[in-house]
């Protein structure tokens, strides 16, 4: 296992910064609307003008955040490919550690509930995919077949002289191209059919995963490259005022996992409610602080 992690590691190339380090999360955010890369902006600049340093925890700029790269590479060009999906490189982390922290502890304590839903989560997903792949399969063989009769009524012609050579070879060897890319892609299907029977194992492998960690209090790099397989995420919501963004977290092995959690007690409501204030009075703080900028500027102009 460690050596199959390393090889996946690998394949990702995790250049260094200009701040001389490379980001554990290279290659595993994605924008969840048009599936393209999320690029890491690290603010360094702004930073250093602003004397911010570095968060001693976290090691990450103030302005540390990823955004979605069809976005940042076509803004300032005609035709704008997607939407900003802005997110702080702070919040990803947490949601990371939380979620690993949070279908680790539920998978220990309800191991038997919890390989049931990843199983039946993994049935469901794969009855659909084998259902389509079976279907393919058996156009893929029985074009296949075809093409075998074809070339034989193909050598009969060329043999009895009711075609050139020269349109036989042509024929033929367009014919073979077809059946041998249908082989190959007939291996391919059977061995993805093969291979969902025993998906439904890898719930082992990931409860396995979860106790060899004790120490979920600080997410680190390795625990990044064993258990996230990718993120997914969305263009931010400001439908009811408030801005929130939706994540998906994809974990090696189980994939997207929804832990059943409990509703909320009056004392957490009560904080949420406090929450929700507080960055109402923050987002009224900074309308009155641009409005109060652009009359200064306009007193100046």
């Amino acid at each position: 296992e460690t050596w199959k992690l390393a090889q996946q590691i690998r394949k990702t190339v995790k250049r260094t910064d200009t701040t001389g380090e490379a980001n554990p999360l290279t290659g595993l955010v994605y924008c969840a609307d048009c599936g393209a890369k999320m690029y890491n902006h690290k603010g360094e600049g702004r930073s250093k003008r602003e004397k911010r340093d570095k968060d001693p925890v976290s090691g990450l700029y103030p302005y540390d955040h990823y955004d979605c790269s069809s976005y940042t590479l076509t803004r300032y060009h005609s035709g704008t490919e997607c939407s900003g999906h802005y997110i702080r490189t702070k919040d990803i982390r947490a949601l990371l550690l939380d979620t690993i922290k949070t279908v680790s502890a539920y998978a220990i304590s309800n191991e038997a509930e919890f390989i049931e839903k990843v199983r039946a989560a993994s049935e469901v997903r794969q009855a659909q995919a084998a259902k389509d792949l079976k279907r393919k399969l058996t156009k893929d063989r029985k074009r296949s077949k075809e093409l075998d009769g074809l070339i034989k009524k193909l050598y009969e012609a060329y043999a009895s002289e009711k075609i050139s050579e020269k349109r036989f070879e042509v024929l033929s060897s367009e014919y073979e191209q077809e059946q041998e890319a249908l082989e190959a892609a007939i291996a391919q299907e059977q061995a993805e059919l093969d291979a969902f029977e025993a998906d439904t194992a890898k719930v082992d492998q990931f409860l396995a995963l979860t106790k060899k960690y004790t120490d979920f209090s600080v997410l680190t790099t390795p625990m990044i490259y064993e258990f996230v397989d990718k993120i997914l995420v969305h263009a931010p919501d400001r439908s009811t005022g408030e801005r929130t963004q939706e994540v998906d977290i994809y974990l090696k092995f189980i994939g997207k996992f929804d832990v059943p959690l409990p509703e909320p007690t009056l004392e957490e409501l009560a904080e949420i409610e406090k929450v929700r204030q507080r960055r109402a009075r923050g987002r009224e703080n900074t309308r009155r602080y641009t409005e109060r900028k652009r009359q200064e500027k306009e007193k100046t102009a």
